[in-house]
């Protein structure tokens, strides 16, 4: 099955490819490293607002091609109009864009293939999950080029623990796949070739599981984040009630009493 462009005809920047309740979006810039270019994050806000929308979609992969999976943001372009208020335009509308991932019902799964650096390592960190190659490098380099990676460490620090983030962001050091997975900003590393057999396996093991109840988790489990813990807890406590009364709920706990598969609505 042949990927097909998100917006237009003529418009190939980001490639859109939908097989068995998977969507799978690809970084198409390879000569420029899948560089974050305004049309980049116009295409990426129109196909996820897309799939916000599409009930047939379980599970979305966030993919790239070419040696990089994404260098962060386009700094030729914002080079070419370094007017402020332009500057800051660009990044509100990445933030969106960003924050658009969170937002989303259905789990998104970074399917990093190699170099990712600054705006790019945002991506991977904003996902609710990432699987690597064993190859794929990691950075938070803008401190390199003298731009402290501001908008990339928010989902950084809500992945990485503290001290090894600073040390990320003040230095721009690469780290490797596998130190990726221990500082917890990947799921896990695994040799190139199984790359694509790894992240379908992920993505089998979610669209496995009732579309709504993952939806409501997924919502959920961002939220108690930014919670006190009392608060955290009132609101979890209010999602278990309600989920237990879900038809899903009642047919899976009948399943296990029964020892049978559950058949989700």
């Amino acid at each position: 099955m042949s990927a097909l462009p998100v917006i237009q005809a003529d418009s190939e920047i980001l490639l859109r490819h939908d097989h068995g309740g998977v969507a799978t979006l690809t970084l198409n810039r390879p000569k420029q490293y899948n560089a974050l270019s305004e049309a980049m994050l116009t295409s990426l806000q129109s196909a996820l607002d897309a799939i916000a929308q599409d009930e047939s979609i379980r599970v979305v992969v966030l993919a790239a091609n070419g040696p990089a999976f994404c260098a962060g943001h386009d700094l030729k372009e914002m080079r070419a109009d370094p007017r402020h208020e332009r500057i800051a335009a660009l990044f509100a509308q990445c933030s969106r864009m960003m924050q658009t991932l969170t937002a989303l019902p259905q789990p998104v799964i970074a399917r990093v293939q190699g170099l990712t650096t600054a705006a790019g390592l945002q991506l991977v960190a904003q996902c609710d999950l990432a699987v690597c190659a064993g190859t794929a490098r990691f950075a938070a380099s803008g401190i390199n080029l003298g731009l402290f990676c501001a908008t990339p460490s928010v989902p950084l620090v809500r992945n990485v623990p503290r001290k090894q983030a600073m040390e990320m962001l003040m230095t721009g050091d690469f780290i490797d796949a596998a130190s990726a997975v221990e500082r917890a900003l990947v799921n896990r590393a695994v040799p190139a070739d199984d790359l694509d057999a790894e992240v379908a396996r992920l993505a089998d093991s979610i669209k496995a599981k009732p579309r709504e109840i993952v939806a409501m988790g997924k919502a959920l489990f961002y939220r108690q984040i930014e919670l006190g813990l009392a608060a955290a807890y009132d609101d979890a406590a209010a999602v278990m009630a309600c989920n237990f009364m879900h038809a899903d709920a009642t047919e899976g706990v009948s399943a296990f009493v029964e020892k049978r598969k559950p058949s989700w609505s």
